[in-house]
């Protein structure tokens, strides 16, 4: 079944995070301060809603900052990948 187009701007809504694409030697410095490489990052798929919204590209890596009540925010990263269904 196709998916439908987003009839609002997804990234614009209160319940999602702020989604940033890495440039890649911000993402080499990432892999380096946490000693781990692409394989050993969360994941998110290239078809993800916010993915695609951002134009986000299998291989690149997000920075995700989620508001937190106790920490103010938290910043996780994930792997865009290929949904390979």
């Amino acid at each position: 079944m196709p998916q439908k187009e987003p009839t609002f701007d997804i990234t614009k809504h209160q319940l999602v995070p702020k989604h940033t694409i890495l440039s890649e030697k911000e993402k080499k410095e990432v892999l380096e301060k946490y000693g781990v490489d692409e394989t050993q990052l969360p994941k998110i798929l290239n078809t993800d809603p916010v993915v695609v919204a951002i134009g986000a590209k299998p291989g690149q890596l997000l920075k995700i900052i989620r508001k937190s009540p106790t920490a103010k925010e938290s910043i996780v990263y994930r792997i865009v990948v290929e949904n390979n269904e």
